[in-house]
């Protein structure tokens, strides 16, 4: 039998109410322009008597830096549903970028799981160019590195199955190895697209974000995760994308900023 998890969205940042949706598109792509902020998610992944976190967001340095409003410390997001960072088995990072792979030493436990063509890319010939390593931190990177030396990291080259029913899927695209996470839930394969796609629209419109390794990739990369959750639009999670907290139902009803993805949406 298909084992099911518990899977939950945690918005730990965001950007300004007034980012522009020309942001979110390459140049062309766009037909008007309006509000469009991004949302700054980690995710959770619990059933079978397994943690997984996926992504570790990042600290406040980073958000003064970048611009960035930190809404909280992921580490206390996850306190809320009972988890303790300290005590997180597996860690996937679904790429290395400044959002997605800071506070790697708040997971003390855990092994991480990285695609073998992301650790190549970030460390690599193209972060030769300004545009490609703009969005990493390097300290971030270096404290991955060292966790390879560590013994604490779990290559994986294009598919993988992390546990029964939890598979990892290399898309690129967005970067040189970007991951997915498919999971199976009780109503059916979701799929944690990270930034295979920051809104729902750059893949349904089939209209790229900005920031983009390869533009081949990332546009494949929407099919296949299209693929992986069975086609079904209520079992594809954007990595960015403020609709995310609207649509799912709330764990707590007077918090905002936890979601169950397992559960149907709302709309």
């Amino acid at each position: 039998m298909t084992p099911h998890y518990e899977v939950f969205a945690l918005r730990y940042a965001t950007t300004a109410p007034d980012r522009s949706r020309r942001e979110n598109f390459l140049p062309g792509l766009d037909l008007h322009d309006g509000p469009m902020p991004l949302d700054y998610y980690v995710w959770v992944i619990r059933g079978q008597g397994r943690v997984i976190v996926v992504d570790t967001g990042f600290t406040q340095e980073a958000a003064d830096t970048r611009g960035r409003t930190l809404l909280h410390d992921p580490i206390d997001l996850m306190a809320r549903i009972g988890i303790v960072a300290a005590e997180v088995k597996d860690v996937v990072l679904t790429h290395l970028h400044y959002d997605h792979a800071g506070s790697l030493a708040s997971y003390p436990a855990a092994r991480f799981h990285l695609q073998d063509d992301e650790m190549a890319y970030a460390t690599g010939r193209p972060m030769c160019h300004h545009y490609l390593r703009a969005p990493l931190n390097l300290a971030d990177v270096l404290e991955a590195v060292k966790l390879v030396y560590a013994d604490r990291v779990t290559f994986h080259r294009g598919e993988a199955q992390l546990c029964p029913g939890v598979s990892l899927h290399r898309v690129g695209g967005h970067s040189g190895g970007l991951q997915v996470v498919r999971i199976c839930t009780a109503r059916g394969p979701l799929v944690l697209a990270s930034d295979a796609f920051h809104f729902n629209e750059n893949r349904q419109r089939r209209a790229v974000f900005p920031l983009v390794a390869n533009i081949g990739e990332m546009l494949e990369g929407f099919r296949l995760c299209e693929e992986l959750a069975g086609g079904r639009e209520d079992l594809l999670i954007p990595g960015h994308d403020p609709e995310v907290l609207q649509r799912w139902p709330r764990v707590d009803p007077d918090f905002a900023d936890i979601v169950r993805l397992d559960i149907a949406p709302r709309r």
